[in-house]
């Protein structure tokens, strides 16, 4: 499905993005949606033809969920996951191809199972991990790690201002653990701030 999205869509998703940042710093992460050069190079280069299954966390006003709606496959499903349901109920009109759901992320295994996903071959991810607290996280990446294929991807990003900061190191050195490989990165400049996406194949 081509989606047509008018300047008053773009500084509604803006405006909504900063409301819910206002109201949960620490859950949305940011005070503006990715932009779209990031989001095509979440997605780029990802094996979309054979994938079936796919998931995204956090997606936010849907800038990823677009690119990965206009990628999958006829026949492929993709699972978008946001604690936040006024986020959802926007992503589920725009794309209703995507199925959404108001649940945390730590809920992936539940979600995925009860409606015959698993395991995934691809997780893309806009949660600010660096952000949330470690407990929070670590049910993630063991939701993540549990779900996802083994040569199946992960990817997600981080703002290149925070790369170096103790949560953002920990939180590779914990993904990298459970993967059982060390992840790719891509510097995307075209993003405010500038972003490093990073992503990990499943090796074990």
């Amino acid at each position: 499905m081509t989606e047509r999205r008018t300047a008053g869509a773009h500084w509604h998703d803006h405006l909504l993005f900063l409301g819910r940042f206002v109201r949960s710093p620490r859950t949305v992460g940011a005070i503006a949606p990715s932009s779209r050069r990031l989001a095509e190079r979440m997605v780029d280069g990802l094996d979309w033809a054979s994938a079936r299954r796919v998931a995204e966390l956090g997606p936010g006003t849907g800038i990823v969920t677009g690119a990965i709606a206009r990628r999958l496959a006829s026949g492929a499903c993709c699972l978008a996951v946001d604690r936040d349901a006024a986020f959802v109920g926007r992503l589920h009109a725009r794309w209703p191809q995507v199925e959404c759901v108001a649940e945390g992320a730590e809920a992936l295994a539940a979600l995925g199972e009860a409606r015959g996903l698993l395991p995934f071959d691809h997780i893309v991810s806009g949660l600010p991990f660096a952000s949330l607290p470690a407990a929070t996280t670590g049910l993630i990446l063991d939701a993540i790690r549990d779900t996802l294929r083994i040569g199946g991807t992960f990817t997600t990003f981080q703002y290149v201002h925070a790369v170096r900061f103790r949560s953002a190191s920990a939180f590779r050195e914990a993904m990298t653990g459970r993967m059982g490989a060390a992840p790719t990165r891509q510097l995307v400049v075209g993003n405010l701030p500038p972003a490093l996406v990073l992503r990990w194949r499943r090796a074990t």
